[in-house]
């Protein structure tokens, strides 16, 4: 019988077809207690896979819209005076729910990207000097265009290394996309899907991932993997400390999904596209897509498992 996250995934999949091994990832992104990114073209079910995850492990919803005129009281919400009381009275944002989709979220300005910070890393909001908790669990998954579309604001590197996961969806197989074009809607199927996990059964399963055991020799590895990424010349910062730490916390979910209790080196594997993607930049030139993914090709290759 398949595990709560494993009936999950397979819901999604049902969704967002022909992406399985990104819904995964997405998935494990959650319980390793971390944040997705999302790049990738705009029609090609970025939103739709929000929507399917939250339906699906029962957590509260909201979207934000960014645009180049979001101010960040948009997102976190603002202080009001209320004459009956002769105070002010605190009216929480949208970013106040356990899965928040910051929909296109490099069209806003730096200031207004600037203020999930906080949110994404403490998981609680500071305003009038008053610091408010956030829910639990707290998810967010930000889309983003392609930077070189009209319209886009860069997200600095200190912000990418926010986010524990990227991952792109790209364009479906002709299997899935003869299916998309001959099935139902995907909003429609989304209205229908039940929760396989509850948000206090999901707190359970982030509580047991930390706990997933990596040997000693499976530390080797992943330190093996950082120094390398550090020595490679063509990238221009290798992963940080806490690139590290996410390698291991995503492959400690990456596990459980399967219900083990240990990590094994091809969990290692299998998430680390998607946490060193976007932490690795090139030193010079070849900053494409093809170009980053052949990068963590080489490192995986070139690095032996103990």
């Amino acid at each position: 019988m398949s595990s709560p996250l494993q009936r999950a995934i397979d819901q999604i999949s049902t969704i967002v077809l022909g992406k399985r091994a990104q819904v995964r990832l997405a998935v494990a992104c959650l319980v390793a207690r971390g944040h997705l990114l999302v790049e990738d073209l705009p029609g090609v079910g970025k939103t739709t896979l929000a929507q399917a995850i939250a339906r699906s492990l029962g957590l509260a919803f909201q979207r934000i819209q960014f645009t180049n005129d979001l101010l960040p009281a948009d997102i976190l919400g603002v202080s009001v005076f209320d004459a009956a009381t002769r105070g002010f009275a605190f009216h929480p944002g949208p970013v106040f729910a356990q899965l928040v989709l910051a929909d296109e979220l490099n069209r806003a300005t730096p200031r207004t990207q600037s203020a999930l910070l906080e949110a994404m890393e403490e998981r609680q909001v500071t305003l009038d000097a008053v610091t408010r908790e956030l829910p639990d669990p707290f998810f967010v998954i930000a889309t983003q265009n392609p930077s070189h579309q009209l319209g886009t604001f860069d997200l600095p590197e200190s912000q990418l290394d926010r986010f524990l996961v990227r991952i792109r969806l790209g364009y479906p197989d002709a299997a899935a996309e003869r299916a998309l074009l001959a099935g139902e809607d995907r909003r429609s199927l989304l209205a229908a899907l039940q929760p396989c996990v509850t948000p206090e059964a999901l707190r359970e399963l982030q509580q047991r991932a930390r706990a997933v055991h990596a040997s000693p020799a499976l530390l080797d590895y992943v330190q093996a993997l950082v120094v390398a990424s550090r020595a490679a010349a063509d990238i221009a910062h290798g992963l940080s400390p806490r690139g590290g730490l996410a390698l291991l916390a995503c492959a400690r979910a990456w596990a459980l999904i399967d219900e083990r209790q240990h990590i094994e080196p091809e969990d290692v594997q299998a998430v680390f596209p998607g946490v060193a993607g976007h932490r690795l930049a090139a030193a010079a030139g070849n900053a494409d897509a093809a170009a980053a993914d052949a990068r963590i090709a080489r490192l995986l290759a070139d690095v032996p498992v103990p």
